[in-house]
């Protein structure tokens, strides 16, 4: 199953999806750049007057609320039901919905009207989305443990999704299938909107797969191997400027021998 995942990546390679992002303005070059590198082609579209015409052209649609702006949630409801009505792939990162109460307002507005093919949040904001305690600091996840299973399976089934939680161990489900992904670096912590580009790479997947579970899961696979190679060379002097060109580098020379013997993976 790996290597089918591992097949999602090529195609990526090989189709080079145009992905429309609306996400925010600490990361937005990084997810861009993260783009670049697996192969995809980024489109940092978010004025309210072009994100309609926009999604037309695009593959799929990433949105991340992590700055976000009154001008930024109109853009996103007119290009998300935009791209729901033309059945594009639309990918939410849901950043700090477990801080602040008209964040995950407007996010669970959006998973109630519209077709919402991946969420993926750190296991803090699916718990706080799924309806349960969570534990967070600002936009951290203080919280992982066992329920994270729960809450993606319970998130997915209500709004007909799927859900992503990033952690010490990615949990992933469509409320019947669940993938575990124990990949990934301590490093990746030192890094700012490592969980940002994993979203930007999972819009990139689910432009070309239809199956946004392993969509999903390819894209958190990725970067957790990519995570993982990146602390071993620099493990002599691991210091956080030099590890996050070092994860631009290895997400750009992924190799399906890489992928495949380094994931650790497991399904349900």
């Amino acid at each position: 199953m790996t290597k089918e995942l591992w097949g999602i990546i090529k195609k990526i390679r090989t189709r080079k999806p145009l992905i429309q992002a609306i996400t925010n303005y600490v990361t937005i070059n990084d997810c861009a750049n993260i783009l670049l590198g697996i192969g995809a082609s980024p489109a940092m579209c978010e004025a309210k007057d072009e994100v309609e015409d926009f999604i037309e052209l695009a593959d799929s649609l990433y949105i991340n609320i992590g700055t976000l702006t009154r001008e930024q949630k109109e853009a996103i409801c007119l290009a998300v039901k935009k791209a729901s009505r033309l059945k594009k792939p639309v990918v939410i990162d849901p950043v700090g919905v477990g801080a602040l109460y008209t964040r995950k307002t407007f996010i669970l507005k959006l998973l109630e009207e519209y077709e919402i093919s991946i969420i993926k949040g750190n296991s803090g904001e699916i718990k706080s989305l799924a309806g349960m305690d969570a534990n967070v600091k600002g936009v951290d996840s203080m919280d992982d443990g066992p329920d994270a299973v729960d809450a993606c399976k319970a998130l997915a089934k209500k709004f007909n999704t799927v859900a992503a939680a990033t952690g010490k161990t990615d949990i992933i489900s469509d409320g019947n299938r669940t993938i575990r992904i124990k990949n990934g670096s301590p490093m990746l912590t030192m890094v700012t909107g490592v969980g940002c580009m994993v979203g930007a790479i999972a819009a990139a997947a689910a432009a070309v797969e239809n199956d946004f579970l392993k969509a999903a899961a390819s894209a958190v696979l990725s970067m957790g191997i990519a995570g993982d190679i990146a602390a071993e060379e620099i493990e002599e002097n691991p210091a956080p400027g030099t590890y996050r060109v070092k994860l631009f580098d290895n997400i750009y020379s992924l190799t399906e021998d890489k992928f495949v013997k380094r994931s650790k993976i497991e399904w349900e």
